[in-house]
């Protein structure tokens, strides 16, 4: 089969697509072709290197969490999938097992979903079965984004009529975070650039700081005095914006490294990092809202999979909206 591998750590440019041997399952796991799979800034924090010590890669690695494909054959003792069945999901790679248990329970491993197959874990809530009306490039850039989504959401405990500045409004998880926050009557204050204003706007946001040629935190306060009740950082983290947020307010960080709550000189600010995790009925519940229209689909650019060492690359060095999606079989 073809797949992206990796035979060294590295950034994109260590990534060649490459014929390798087609995963077969073992017991409580499912073999999936794979009709798309999303990049996500992950890949690459894993690829890279930084996380080596906890979580070791073993080469040639093949990367790619996000999916969405058809399960193909399955291995003893699975019940919950049969061959036939549209499945989408979250895998990530065997070497962080560690980390996939905070993701969810049992934990979500795979073989790496960039490639023609796949293997996944039967059991996981981190999978579920792709509805007819969901198509699989919308469906494969839900999980990672969707599920951080709902953590956000039940972290902050938001309430109609707060206002939320959301620093990186339009990125993957964006694309889910401000129509679910715009759903529950949240007043979302956007940053993004003004390419972007439309996008940010469908998906729900009230307003847009363009964070390239102002001072996000000094523009925010000009338009709202009393400051925010909440913020929510998806992008580089940024200590100055917790000068925004009202006494008593929370800013939750979803961006890698993860800030240093002594950075931020208020004992009246919550500060947490949010880690998306898989629930029990959590991909369903998002899968009902995208066909219901409640989940735009945030498909920026789309990558035959011969082209997925490109994409990986366009996500580093050049500016993205919504999610990048390699059509690995696209019929």
């Amino acid at each position: 089969m073809r797949a992206v591998v990796a035979r060294r750590y590295g950034s994109p440019e260590v990534l060649t697509v490459e014929d390798v041997p087609v995963p077969v399952p073992g017991p409580c796991q499912v073999q999936v072709r794979v009709r798309a799979a999303a990049v996500n800034p992950a890949d690459l924090r894993t690829l890279s290197g930084v996380l080596r010590e906890l979580t070791p890669l073993t080469f040639p690695h093949v990367p790619g969490s996000d999916f969405a494909g058809t399960v193909t054959a399955v291995g003893p003792d699975v019940t919950r999938f049969a061959v036939g069945d549209e499945v989408f999901g979250v895998g990530l790679p065997r070497a962080t097992a560690a980390m996939a248990a905070m993701l969810s329970t049992p934990p979500s491993l795979t073989t790496g979903a960039m490639a023609e197959y796949a293997v996944f874990e039967a059991d996981t809530p981190a999978l579920a079965r792709r509805p007819v009306a969901l198509v699989p490039e919308h469906a494969a850039g839900l999980p990672i984004p969707g599920l951080t989504a709902l953590a956000v959401l039940r972290e902050g405990g938001f309430e109609a009529g707060e206002r939320v500045l959301v620093s990186g409004a339009a990125g993957g998880v964006g694309g889910a975070l401000v129509p679910l926050l715009a759903a529950a009557g949240v007043h979302v204050i956007a940053t993004a650039l003004p390419e972007d204003d439309d996008h940010v706007r469908g998906l729900g946001a009230a307003e847009l700081v363009d964070y390239r040629t102002l001072d996000t935190a000094t523009e925010t306060l000009r338009r709202h005095p009393d400051g925010v009740d909440a913020v929510v950082n998806l992008a580089l983290p940024e200590p100055e914006l917790g000068r925004v947020v009202k006494p008593g307010g929370r800013l939750l960080n979803v961006a890698f490294p993860s800030p240093d709550p002594a950075d931020f000189a208020r004992a009246d600010l919550t500060v947490r990092t949010v880690y998306g995790t898989a629930r029990p009925g959590d991909l369903d519940l998002l899968a009902a809202r995208a066909v219901a229209g409640g989940l735009p689909d945030t498909t920026g650019r789309r990558y035959p999979l011969e082209e997925a060492p490109r994409a990986y690359s366009d996500l580093v060095h050049t500016h993205v909206r919504g999610k990048l999606v390699v059509l690995v079989d696209p019929r």
